[in-house]
């Protein structure tokens, strides 16, 4: 194919060209010149092929960024990620009772009043005074205006042995006996996730 085009280069060079004398010449030039092509692509693919190889020696031999070595944290401390390890669980059954009842997680085997309740219906936090009860003069406005802060909210808390008061904006209850929150449909409250 090389031979035809060559021979095809040279038809062209004898119609076209004025000079005569290119003719005889012409197809060891063009061969020559050819051959000069071949020899630079071949040079050209080497010194390709070489830096490739050199840039893949160079990823090789790389080591990385320098980085300080992790340090994996001790056994016996709780880890630093608290939502992969800490399970958050509800309570069994919610229940409001007054101060000689302890506060946390009711479980089925340990009944305690819960104290992350929250409201579903104000959608806030229902905050618990010990040895406290709610005056009887409350009213819805008075909560809306001042819960969850302590200061404005003692104004209407009067000290009682042994009860517990709980309010959130819109409701709020004084307890002394322990009471399951299901048989007050009043109240909108649920546990808020103990940790």
């Amino acid at each position: 194919m090389a031979d035809d085009l060559d021979d095809l280069l040279d038809e062209v060079e004898s119609k076209f060209c004025k000079d005569g004398a290119s003719k005889s010449s012409g197809k060891k030039t063009s061969s020559n010149a050819q051959q000069d092509k071949r020899k630079q692509l071949q040079t050209s693919k080497k010194k390709t092929g070489d830096d490739l190889s050199d840039i893949i020696r160079d990823i090789c031999e790389d080591d990385g960024p320098d980085l300080p070595p992790v340090v994996p944290p001790p056994t016996g401390s709780p880890s630093s990620t608290p939502g992969l390890t800490a399970h958050k669980s509800k309570c069994f059954t919610l229940l409001l009772g007054g101060t000689r009842f302890s506060k946390g997680l009711c479980t089925v085997s340990e009944q305690r009043t819960c104290d992350k309740l929250r409201c579903t219906s104000c959608d806030f936090k229902v905050v618990v005074f010990d040895n406290y009860a709610w005056d009887g003069d409350c009213d819805y406005l008075f909560f809306r205006n001042n819960v969850p802060d302590f200061h404005k909210l003692k104004v209407k808390l009067k000290t009682r042995k042994g009860t517990r008061a709980y309010a959130c904006q819109c409701c709020w209850r004084s307890i002394v006996d322990l009471m399951d929150l299901q048989t007050d449909a009043t109240l909108k409250w649920v546990c808020g996730k103990h940790s």
